[in-house]
């Protein structure tokens, strides 16, 4: 089980957001796909899956099942080679984390089939109910025994296995996913090709837009499901899942809904892509909350837009269809006009954690109003937000919808951001690249910014340092965040490959820059940040998203007036990506290589060429294939090469395109 990051992530005040965002995969969609695939005849290509710890889970139980499952996880696309109603490993113990769509059905699936299976997870999964699944595989025959509390896994399913026909009552006001596990289970019973098999709703279903997933993606594998009333459910006789050959997982509608909302509170436009008016699944109808609330919503086959419009008005917002968008609900609800109270959201209470509890416990930190009932929760508009440490109860859900709370004035800090990586690992890096960007009078008053990037030893500190003091304005060097970083790392013997124990010294880093020296923990380690195991260092730390992140916000508090130049990884593209001028600098691996020897010779410090262009190649090796933004220009950064220019042409060509952008008195 991978151990969760104990790190902290604080988020700036944030002014505004615009920008573009390609969604992930959703997670419903992708769990569901997988399943089918492993149990249709046939091999099914899926494309867009998405890459979390959810879909991981499920991967590594079908494998252990005797499924074959080729999956590229760079670019999304997985291959399934069928096993057709029956796995081949007839035994095998599943450890399933917290991943409710790999324990439910699989649960339903291997109960049906039958075998000797044991399914459990995390803590929180111990606590999640399954009681009313597990009494209607028991009434057909199915073998299921509680390992520890009745009613909840951990499980061990026998050998017998379940029969198709007659008529299956159970609840749907639990969750929906209990009827989803049992309508995908059916076809794999014993007698399915000769009996039909009727499932009845003996309570209200809640959740029905992710039934309706179910039920489409079990259509594109060949069974249909008839509905002939709302509760009431058929699977015909001789049902038999086949593959469809390719199928696009489409973008996370849930996930959709921070981007969305970021656009609304912070002005926007903000798109998302992945999603758009005729997805399937019923989160994107978060998007028409939104504008039934004043907001401005736009749609395309393909990509929702979102934007301030009116004031948000606030009121009573039915979410029964809508339950995982509905957190995001709550955020804004601190920035309408009246108060919002969210009902049918019961099923919140069975979640990752009681959401309902966890929600109001969190909100009463910003100084939220906040009132709470069995199925529903009220949230007061904020007109003045407090700076709080956010608890995430290991929910990625808390940490998503409360990075919404930096709009607010007051910034925001998520205790262990790390929690996303189970249905969005990148969260926090996309959230980056549209948050800060803002249009109207907020746009206007944001101090100016120059951004500079550069491969190592491409001249971009002295550069930057130079059209700082040439314009006036302040200068960060944040390579030396990254250096701090490293020499606390190398003096605390963290390796470069700790990423917990790096991304803790960052989350707490408290530099000292006064004086034109540089100092931490009381001392000045100016002269130490220099050396080359420090700046070896540096680059291996840098690669890592968790660490980049928990540096974000301390890199933005740099801008204020008069303005800012600042040089180093990632300034253009997640930093400051409403920068007025970016500035690519660049020059051959051998000139930046004959840099640094005489930087080095100057000092008094001994260095071979051979060894110091192999460095810098292998740098830049690093620096270009990292996983998580690798280092590149930004789209619309001006390359310059200065192999062959000096450091004084380089800063006048940079002084040069700032005049051409409008000087002091342009935006960004």
């Amino acid at each position: 089980m991978t151990e969760r990051d104990p790190a902290t992530l604080t988020l700036a005040p944030i002014v505004g957001a615009q920008g573009s965002v390609a969604l992930p995969g959703s997670k419903s969609i992708s769990n569901r796909s997988l399943l089918l695939a492993a149990l249709a005849d046939g091999t099914t290509r899926l494309t867009g899956l998405l890459d979390a710890d959810d879909t991981q889970r499920m991967i590594e139980a079908l494998r252990l099942l005797g499924v074959r499952i080729e999956h590229d996880r760079g670019s999304g696309d997985c291959v399934v080679v069928g096993v057709g109603p029956a796995f081949p490993n007839r035994s095998a113990s599943l450890f399933l984390g917290n991943a409710g769509t790999a324990v439910r059905p699989l649960t339903a699936v291997l109960a049906m089939q039958g075998g000797k299976y044991r399914i459990d997870g995390v803590a929180r999964m111990r606590e999640r109910p399954i009681g009313d699944l597990v009494d209607a595989l028991r009434h057909q025959g199915c073998e299921l025994d509680y390992l520890a509390s009745a009613g909840f896994p951990p499980l061990a399913i026998g050998p017998a296995g379940g029969r198709a026909g007659g008529r299956i009552p159970i609840r749907g006001d639990v969750s929906s996913q209990f009827l989803s596990a049992l309508l995908i289970a059916l076809p794999v019973a014993r007698g399915a090709a000769d009996a039909a098999t009727t499932v009845e709703l003996v309570t209200p279903l809640i959740s029905r837009p992710y039934v309706e997933i179910t039920t489409r993606l079990m259509q594109r594998f060949g069974v249909g499901v008839a509905t002939p009333d709302p509760s009431t459910f058929r699977v015909e006789a001789g049902a038999r899942y086949a593959s469809p050959g390719t199928l696009h997982v489409e973008g996370d509608a849930s996930s959709a809904s921070y981007f969305l909302a970021a656009g609304v509170i912070g002005g926007g436009p903000v798109r998302v892509t992945g999603v758009g008016r005729n997805s399937t699944q019923g989160d994107v109808a978060f998007a028409d909350v939104l504008a039934k609330q004043g907001a401005d919503l736009r749609y395309g086959d393909d990509w929702i837009e979102a934007r301030r419009g009116r004031p948000l008005a606030g009121g009573r917002i039915d979410c029964l269809a809508i339950p995982d968008a509905a957190m995001t609900l709550a955020i804004v609800a601190l920035f309408a006009g009246a108060p919002t109270r969210l009902t049918n959201i019961g099923s919140w209470r069975v979640k990752e954690t009681d959401r309902i509890a966890a929600m109001a416990t969190e909100l009463a930190k910003l100084g939220a109003d906040v009132a709470v009932g069995e199925d529903w929760l009220e949230v007061a508009p904020l007109a003045s937000f407090r700076h709080a440490a956010i608890d995430t109860y290991d929910d990625h859900r808390m940490a998503m919808c409360f990075a919404l709370a930096a709009f607010g004035g007051a910034g925001v800090t998520i205790n262990d951001p790390a929690c996303v990586r189970k249905t969005f690992p990148d969260f926090f890096e996309r959230f980056a690249q549209i948050a800060g960007g803002a249009t109207g009078p907020a746009a206007q008053a944001l101090p100016t910014v120059i951004a500079i990037d550069g491969p190592a030893a491409s001249g971009k500190g002295t550069v930057a340092e130079r059209v700082a003091r040439a314009l006036g304005l302040r200068y960060l060097d944040s390579g030396s965040l990254y250096r701090l970083v490293a020499l606390l790392a190398l003096e605390r013997n963290v390796a470069a490959d700790d990423v917990p124990g790096l991304t803790g010294i960052a989350g707490t880093l408290a530099p000292d820059f006064s004086g034109g020296r540089i100092g931490v923990e009381g001392r000045d380690v100016t002269e130490a940040l220099r050396s080359e195991a420090v700046s070896a260092m540096a680059s291996r730390v840098a690669v890592h998203a968790p660490v980049r992140s928990a540096l974000l916000a301390r890199q933005r508090a740099f801008r204020a007036p008069p303005g800012l130049v600042a040089e180093g990884r990632d300034m253009g593209t997640v930093v400051f990506p409403d920068a007025r001028l970016k500035v690519f600098l660049t020059a051959s691996a051998e000139a930046r290589a004959g840099r640094r020897h005489k930087q080095l010779i100057e000092k008094g410090i001994s260095a071979k060429m051979d060894d110091l262009l192999r460095d810098i190649r292998e740098r830049d090796a690093r620096d270009s294939s990292r996983a998580a933004a690798p280092l590149a220009p930004a789209a619309d950064a001006v390359v310059l090469d200065s192999t062959d220019l000096s450091v004084s042409a380089v800063t006048d060509a940079v002084l040069a395109l700032y005049q051409a952008r409008g000087g002091a008195g342009g935006r960004g």
